[in-house]
């Protein structure tokens, strides 16, 4: 094949489109590399170049002509924020004949959740996005933008589950990164909703004083009675068990639990308060138990890190109380979980009359995360109000 030079007819008239096909014409400029195409282009007497895929040929120019509009496009919105090597990776990314190397994207967002362990990783993050991965490289029926993809990537988990609600914000993160970087075309980036059928929120039921002490006395294993102690008086998640420290005479829980807000946003290590429990008499009941941890009493086994409610939820079920007591959930509508014991602390707390903010905080979230679990203890005075009113009524 002959090799074609800055002279032949068709070079001219490449230009010549080039030229008229953008704004900024005269500063884009293709020239000859070797036998392929070169992209040039001079912005604030700065030269910047960019081999492109193409051969420096008629039929070459013709494909090139699209393909650095595309460049074009994606680089004047840009306004400065991009390189025109990200402005040519993003438009190679969106290209069709584009090879989407999907594990080393993976491989390279792990860099960016650090915060991220390696079971989250596993659980949270690896499912959906290599689902996400075989819908992207398929050669027909791959999702055009990003709401296709994440519709289609969620399918496995059933709408309204918090299996879903992860996968999805995991989907959400590993996008949001790719297009902001240009590692996938803009038309990827994920839409600020995703069609869900909502199941309604199940409502905690929180165990009484009396309830509570059936449960630890119905309990043969001291450690495991220690710990439903510990869970009840100071309103434990049960992971928390293995993260009781003293700093001097105060006991703190040094736990730090993902917000799911801002990445890597964790909550702070707490001052744990006591709220001891009465008896039918209404005794209070003080199991010592700051004494008890100083002098080293163990605690009950919980498994694998992350895995307290699982550990605690299996010592439960098979216990005759704890069924009883989840019937008695059940009949007014609601779910015994292992957190029922810090539902308990919750209720109490308000019943109390503490200050919101104080419960919040001795329960180590913030007053918004606290009313969306917990807004149904707050006293309202409804009941009191109706109850003076026919106090008065009947006393006239």
């Amino acid at each position: 094949m002959p090799i074609k030079t800055e002279t032949d007819p068709w070079v001219g008239n490449f230009r010549d489109l080039l030229k008229a096909s953008i704004a900024d014409g005269d500063q884009w400029f293709v020239t000859n590399y070797k036998g392929k195409m070169r992209l040039q282009v001079k912005v604030d007497g700065k030269v910047s170049t960019r081999i492109l895929p193409f051969d420096w040929t008629k039929s070459g120019a013709a494909k090139a002509l699209p393909y650095i509009q595309q460049i074009y496009k994606r680089y004047s919105l840009a306004k400065g924020k991009k390189t025109l090597a990200q402005a040519c990776e993003v438009t190679s990314a969106s290209d069709s004949k584009h090879e989407l190397k999907w594990d080393e994207l993976i491989t390279d967002f792990r860099k960016f959740v650090p915060n991220a362990g390696e079971l989250t990783w596993k659980k949270s993050y690896i499912p959906v996005l290599t689902k996400a991965g075989v819908l992207m490289q398929r050669a027909k029926g791959k999702p055009i933008d990003g709401e296709s993809l994440m519709l289609k990537s969620l399918e496995q988990w059933e709408q309204g589950t918090r299996g879903r609600q992860i996968a999805r914000r995991s989907l959400r993160n590993f996008l949001d990164w790719a297009v902001l970087r240009g590692k996938l075309p803009a038309a990827y980036a994920p839409p600020a909703t995703v069609p869900e059928i909502r199941k309604p929120k199940r409502i905690g039921f929180a165990l009484s004083d009396v309830q509570i002490l059936r449960l630890i006395e119905s309990e043969t294993d001291e450690k495991w009675r220690f710990g439903l102690q510990l869970l009840s008086v100071y309103g434990l998640r049960p992971e928390e068990l293995r993260f009781l420290r003293f700093k001097g005479n105060e006991l703190w829980s040094i736990y730090q639990k993902s917000k799911g807000g801002t990445k890597g946003d964790k909550t702070e290590p707490r001052r744990l308060h006591p709220l001891l429990l009465t008896n039918m008499d209404g005794e209070i009941i003080d199991w010592k138990l700051e004494k008890r941890l100083k002098a080293g009493e163990s605690l009950p086994p919980l498994g694998q890190e992350g895995k307290g409610s699982e550990a605690l939820r299996t010592r439960l079920r098979g216990k005759a109380v704890w069924k009883a007591l989840q019937k008695e959930a059940e009949h007014i509508g609601e779910v015994l979980v292992p957190y029922t014991f810090r539902h308990r602390y919750a209720k109490q707390s308000h019943a109390a009359g503490f200050p919101v903010s104080n419960i919040a905080a001795a329960m180590g979230h913030t007053i918004e995360v606290h009313l969306e679990s917990y807004a149904r203890f707050v006293p309202d005075g409804t009941a009191d109000l109706y109850a003076k009113r026919n106090k008065t009524a009947k006393a006239a």
